[in-house]
């Protein structure tokens, strides 16, 4: 062997992707991740994305000529919901081009104060990238008005920990294709249902399980996260909801067609209607 060939391995530093495809693809999962929380990225970002897309600017223009759009144009006439879909796409973007990725609890948090670090998302700045120290509910409305129950706020590490352990002990290798689906639709569920932030939870979970499904090497149709985000939450709110009295049990079966379609190219019918609970439940 030659005795210089180590020498003659480089590290690459990551930088922007020049694949147009990929970039379409990583603008695509952004703007479409927004729905979750009925956002729609400004004519203004889409119009730049665009540009992006087709090499004519770089990510880090982008990101300039935005930042320079928001903080000289007055305030009063800023649409507030369309600035935080614009600021959270293009840090979505950024993540997804940095192929990087470590499988722990933490990087939770830390996507979570990548993507919401000085954004309004309506709750107090200390909890960006912070577990909540407060309970929380929210009312679905594909289930009546009812509330999935999300984790005490003091369990919220423990929970994460013993979730993650489990999952880093899985041998994917060796499951089947349905075991797959179920393990990992497990797990996504687990995780969004611990809750761990006040706002955001969706958004980082569904970025957080793109990436982990990325480096474990799944050929991921990440298309999906386009047109059917909101089906995502709305499968992991049926997922993580019962209520014995009125015979309901947790029903997963939603979230592991949208992980069929994701992972193994399936075509099922992804309708938000039928997840929504029949008002005599």
């Amino acid at each position: 062997m030659d005795e210089n060939y180590l020498d003659k391995i480089k590290y690459e530093k990551i930088g922007e992707t020049e694949d147009s495809k990929e970039r379409q693809l990583n603008w695509n999962i952004a703007f479409g991740l927004q729905a979750v929380d009925n956002l729609t990225p400004s004519k203004y970002m889409v119009d730049l994305a665009t540009e992006n897309i087709i090499g004519k600017k770089s990510y880090e223009i982008v990101e300039k000529e935005v930042n320079e759009y928001y903080e000289n144009t007055d305030k009063t006439k800023v649409n507030k919901n369309e600035k935080q879909a614009d600021e959270v796409s293009l840090k979505i973007v950024k993540i997804l081009n940095d192929k990087a990725f470590t499988f722990h609890y933490l990087t939770l948090k830390q996507y979570h104060k990548k993507l919401f670090e000085n954004i309004d998302i309506g709750i107090d700045e200390k909890y960006i990238g912070e577990f909540r120290d407060y309970n929380i509910t929210k009312k679905e409305s594909i289930l009546n008005g009812e509330s999935v129950q999300y984790a005490d706020y003091s369990m919220i590490e423990e929970t994460l920990k013993y979730d993650f352990e489990e999952e880093a002990n899985q041998r994917y290798t060796e499951k089947t294709e349905k075991e797959k689906l179920e393990r990992l639709c497990k797990f996504t569920a687990h995780i969004w249902q611990v809750h761990p932030f006040g706002e955001g939870n969706t958004r980082t979970t569904a970025l957080f399980i793109q990436k982990y499904l990325n480096s474990k090497g799944f050929n991921v149709n990440n298309e999906l996260f386009k047109d059917n985000s909101l089906y995502f939450r709305n499968a992991l709110v049926r997922a993580n909801y019962s209520n014995i009295s009125k015979e309901i049990e947790e029903d997963s079966k939603y979230l592991i067609m949208f992980f069929e379609n994701l992972l193994f190219n399936k075509n099922n019918k992804l309708d938000n209607a039928e997840l929504k609970l029949s008002n005599k439940s």
